[in-house]
């Protein structure tokens, strides 16, 4: 019997490829996918009509989206906003993958004792800023998403909704950083807010569609499910951003770094990216990796027909490697567009006259560099530490006892936990006066029941033990929600230092990175004009 896959994103980059996976798999599949009804989407997905099931709509319309989900026995939810849209359209960013995840949940649930399993793309972006010496890192660790980083925020709080106890089998994969010929041609400010010294652990756009067919096999162990994944193409693929910047301009037959940026247009620290202790678990199980040498899958996106033809030309000819000055130029000109450039948050958060607009700047360069000063410290190239990152991991306490079997946790175990996030797990949510009275869950029951925590400023969420110790998930109300265009109640903007001195939890993942005196509130206010 064949299984019936709902795939949502597959227009995009890892939804397209996890499309044609499925597709050299049809003989065990039936296909359905959701695909908003643009000429572009019509264009694309004409002649395989026959394949595959369009339901014509959009993630914001759960009736759409319930038409997806009815009868399917697996949901691929990889559709959402990402960058560089997200980053020019926070609100949009907030309505497209939010009220996605709504929709999805809404509709799996509505499915009864029928419900599908669900696979949720998240991402590396919720992890936040893993400097060293903090740059290995795993499922489990905080959840701290970078300042200003809404695509980030809104990949968090949508796993937070689908992984939280309402569906019954679930698995969320963290995609991290798509390797994929069209990246040769991102030319887009947001460039130079990736750290000289900051890491990733790349995935191919071929392992990923890979990746999505197989955790649809039937032969995924139950073990699998209800856990937290990071997606990885493996160790080779472990870069520093200046080796990859490196292999990316020779992939285009472009000078080296050092012959068209200058250091101090790369930010220095809160964007996002880590190698991970755990990238092989899920490799493990799916079996997805091609494991090409790095080298040679860069020299092959070069020569990908989707890649445009000037680039391929420059390449050929070596022509940019003879003009570095003038490329360099063009980069200059990107490093100071407007919103989004770097040098721009610099010479505004001097020269502003408008106040307003001047606070703002300095609020992105504390964010991005620390400080003015700290941003005039910054070395030239041939005083910059561009070797290799420590191979030696720092690991994170989650503040549990690791090697005890998930069949032998306590209640206990759940209380000791809460207390290293600076909180308590006050037990099962009671329709009683006392909210202490409970009947204790036991075994394997009690990491998928919801239980009451409370965070050190005694805000009360409900929880599994999964979405708090597995995900690195903790208060709801404490978490950033800086949006415009939404009640000033509502909204909550990034404060990570004051979390970081009430939750040892966060802090020893904070703290490091950070100066003691620091405590800086980022709102929504610089978003001001944008939408």
């Amino acid at each position: 019997m064949k299984t019936t896959v709902f795939l949502t994103g597959a227009t995009g980059t890892m939804g397209w490829a996890g499309l044609k996976e499925l597709l050299a798999h049809k003989e065990n599949y039936n296909i359905r996918i959701l695909a908003r009804p643009s000429e572009k989407n019509r264009r694309k997905l004409a002649g395989i009509e026959s394949d595959v099931d369009i339901v014509w709509g959009d993630l914001s319309c759960y009736e759409d989206v319930l038409r997806g989900v009815n009868g399917s026995d697996i949901v691929l939810h990889v559709g959402g906003m990402v960058s560089p849209q997200a980053d020019y359209r926070p609100r949009a960013t907030r309505r497209t993958n939010l009220g996605a995840a709504e929709n999805i949940r809404k509709a799996i649930v509505a499915q009864a004792d029928k419900q599908p399993k669900l696979v949720y793309i998240g991402s590396v972006a919720q992890m936040g800023d893993r400097r060293e010496p903090l740059h290995w890192g795993r499922t489990g660790d905080p959840i701290c998403v970078s300042a200003y980083d809404h695509y980030g925020l809104t990949k968090a709080m949508a796993e937070r909704i689908l992984t939280n106890g309402d569906i019954h089998k679930w698995v969320s994969l963290r995609q991290s950083g798509i390797l994929y010929p069209a990246i040769l041609k991102n030319y887009d400010p947001i460039m130079f807010h990736v750290p000289i010294r900051g890491v990733l652990e790349w995935a191919t756009v071929e392992d990923s569609g890979r990746l999505l067919e197989r955790v649809c096999r039937p032969q995924v162990p139950d073990e699998f499910w209800n856990r937290y994944y990071n997606i990885g193409s493996g160790e080779q693929y472990r870069l520093s951003n200046y080796e990859f910047e490196q292999l990316l301009l020779d992939a285009i037959g472009c000078p080296k770094p050092e012959k068209i940026f200058d250091a101090k247009w790369f930010t220095t620290r809160n964007f996002h990216g880590m190698w991970y202790l755990d990238g092989d678990v899920l490799e493990q199980y799916l079996h997805f990796r091609a494991n090409i040498p790095v080298k040679e899958y860069f020299e092959q996106m070069s020569r990908s027909r989707s890649v445009p033809v000037g680039i391929r030309l420059a390449k050929a000819t070596k022509a940019a490697k003879l003009v570095p000055h003038i490329v360099k130029l063009a980069m200059r000109a990107m490093a100071n567009k407007a919103v989004h450039g770097t040098q721009t948050w610099i010479k505004e958060s001097l020269h502003s006259t408008d106040d307003a607009h001047r606070r703002t700047a300095q609020l992105r360069v504390a964010a991005y560099y620390g400080s003015l000063e700290k941003y005039n410290t910054i070395p030239d190239w041939q005083h910059a530490d561009l070797s290799h990152p420590s191979n030696t991991p720092v690991l994170l306490d989650h503040g549990y006892d690791e090697r005890k079997p998930m069949s032998e946790f306590t209640l206990q175990d759940m209380e000791k936990a809460a207390a290293f996030r600076g909180g308590k797990c006050i037990g099962l949510e009671t329709t009683g006066e006392n909210d202490t009275a409970y009947a204790e869950p036991t075994g394997l029951e009690l990491w998928d029941t919801p239980l009451v925590w409370e965070c050190a400023e005694g805000h009360r969420f409900t929880a599994t033990p999964r979405l708090i110790l597995l995900g690195g998930h903790w208060c709801p109300q404490c978490f950033p929600y800086p949006y415009p265009h939404v009640p000033d109640e509502q909204q909550r903007p990034w404060h990570w230092d004051a979390e970081a001195k009430r939750n040892p939890f966060f802090a020893q993942l904070w703290t490091p990175l950070h100066d003691a005196d620091e405590d800086n509130i980022y709102d929504a206010h610089v978003f001001d004009g944008w939408e």
